[in-house]
């Protein structure tokens, strides 16, 4: 199910959290490492998924680019992402690479207060995220447009 694997990348795609930039680090040094973690898909017929995803993030630039890579599975499917962002003024911006899939798009948005807003597109779908740092956690919301998925919560932990 192509939509199902979409989101399960998803999940993941540029995870980070508000920073300055200049001599402090930016918005994605917090998170080198691996990060590993669960959640629910939810479906719009009303059927949900369990997802486990683990991410590593190798940041650069005093963590103001990002190179990312994802692996999350679901009994659906399983997907295997590599992400590259950079974060400039506030915006961040970049490309995902779905690689066994040959799968791409784009990824824009902002650093919030509490973390990120982010807008992810490639062919097969649109969605929107929002990513907020609590504790040792990383709490990831992601609400689709124009899909038969409706959204994806996800708690991740470094680990």
């Amino acid at each position: 199910m192509r939509s199902l694997l979409a989101a399960l990348f998803l999940a993941c795609l540029l995870v980070g959290s508000a920073g300055a930039v200049g001599d402090t680090p930016g918005p994605f040094e917090r998170f080198a490492g691996r990060w590993v973690g669960d959640g629910r898909l939810g479906i719009r017929d009303g059927a949900t998924e369990q997802v486990k995803c683990r991410v590593t993030y190798t940041p650069a630039e005093n963590g103001n680019s990002l190179h990312q890579s994802i692996r999350c599975a679901s009994s659906g499917g399983s997907v295997d992402v590599q992400t590259d962002v950079k974060h400039d003024a506030g915006n961040i911006a970049g490309t995902w690479k779905e690689l066994t899939r040959d799968w791409s798009g784009s990824v824009s948005g902002r650093v919030t207060e509490r973390g990120l807003r982010v807008r992810v597109a490639g062919e097969a779908f649109k969605a929107i995220m929002s990513i907020e740092l609590k504790g040792d956690r990383q709490i990831i919301d992601i609400h689709f447009m124009d899909s038969a998925l409706m959204g994806l919560t996800l708690s991740l932990k470094q680990g």
